[in-house]
């Protein structure tokens, strides 16, 4: 079918913007979480505001939500009442003419071209105006709900892989918990030893001004905090070094490597990164650390990642974080290196590390699956939206 020719977005939705809310009211813990740009892709927020609000600002399960710098994210919320922070607006259809799943399904091409046409110098913004007009192509109602039904199936498969996923994530948790116990607490005794002791270095990083792109045919690039800010290694998250800026190999980063986030907000400085595998002739950013460790140290490296990026490890390094008033918060080696490391037996290690490849092997494959799926979906997308469904 050939679909009619576009309306503007703005004629069928009505767009209700974020408050700004007062952070000096924010904190860890209370009844109402605020959402903020961070927290409309992964969904769920650990920030909450303590004071008076409208409610006209509540946010609900199933309300579409776009966040509106850096990445223009589009998402439906599913983590129960919330406050709509500034920056975060939420689309909601008016009239009858335009079908809500329909809407979802068609805002991330369209809120795509938008961010890749935006000019930026630091962080990309978009304005409620321009979601306003965005041009929709709108057949009938039925012929929406046809096609919004479509694209449910198929993400509904892309959703059984991505939980499929997540329950790896806790599986190799739990291992670690049954064979180690809470690294925290310690109960079963393990020694301890300062972390400093069984380094041999931590290698610091370089941010150049680099091309907004990511790297091709084989050119030197940096790394992009985003590599390591979710504990998994993302080489994709890179930006090409200017060909007239000579690069520095000593930073390659190469299999092997442990990589840490020295500053981000409070919530994701502390991340830790497993390299096992990398393409080749991308460097460390000054925002990221490398661990290299001592030659006799007695430890392993797939252990040593685990345990870092442990709940409650993780939150116990990241109270060394200092920094002025509005700034990312950043953890200096000095203070790193004072970090109390837990030392089972090595062999113990190894038996998690192996148990951990297994995993791994089976991941790789479930992500394999995923991306395959992902291609599929974004050309049925493309597909439904030019009447060819």
């Amino acid at each position: 079918m050939t679909l009619p020719s576009n309306s503007s977005l703005g004629d069928h939705v009505e767009i209700l913007s974020g408050f700004a809310f007062k952070s000096n009211l924010f904190s860890d813990a209370g009844n109402m979480p605020v959402i903020r740009i961070r927290d409309v892709k992964r969904g769920f927020s650990e920030t909450f505001y303590n004071g008076e609000f409208d409610q006209k600002y509540v946010v609900k399960d199933g309300d579409l939500l776009i966040g509106m710098d850096g990445e223009f994210n589009r998402e439906k919320w599913s983590s129960g009442p919330a406050l709509l922070n500034q920056r975060v607006c939420k689309v909601v259809p008016s009239g009858n003419q335009l079908d809500a799943s329909y809407l979802y399904h068609f805002l991330p091409m369209a809120l795509k071209r938008i961010e890749d046409d935006t000019p930026f110098v630091t962080v990309k913004h978009l304005s409620v105006k321009k979601i306003q007009g965005i041009k929709i192509p709108l057949p009938p109602l039925s012929e929406q709900k046809r096609i919004a039904e479509i694209l449910d199936r198929a993400e509904s498969l892309r959703a059984k892989r991505r939980a499929a996923l997540a329950l790896l994530d806790e599986l190799t948790q739990s291992i670690f918990l049954d064979m180690f116990g809470d690294p925290v607490s310690n109960p079963m005794g393990w020694k301890r030893v300062k972390f400093g002791d069984i380094l041999e270095n931590i290698d610091s990083g370089w941010s150049p001004k680099c091309l907004d792109r990511p790297v091709h045919n084989g050119e030197w690039g940096v790394l992009k905090l985003g590599a390591v800010t979710w504990c998994e290694y993302d080489p994709s998250e890179n930006k090409a070094l200017p060909p007239d800026v000579e690069h520095r190999p000593e930073l390659e980063v190469r299999p092997g490597d442990l990589l840490f986030t020295r500053k981000n907000t409070y919530h994701l400085v502390a991340a830790c990164a497993l390299v096992r595998d990398t393409p080749p002739r991308l460097m460390l950013p000054d925002l990221v650390f490398r661990f290299r460790l001592a030659n006799d140290a007695a430890i392993d490296s797939v252990f040593l990642q685990r345990l870092l990026v442990h709940p409650a490890k993780r939150r116990d390094i990241q109270k060394l974080a200092g920094g002025s008033s509005g700034s990312m918060p950043n953890i200096s080696k000095a203070r790193l290196q004072t970090v109390l490391i837990e030392l089972p037996p090595l062999e113990l290690q190894k038996t998690f590390a192996a148990r951990v490849k297994g995993i791994e092997e089976i991941r790789e494959s479930l992500r394999e699956s995923t991306r395959s799926l992902d291609q599929l979906f974004a050309s049925l997308q493309h597909r439904a939206f030019r009447g060819e469904l």
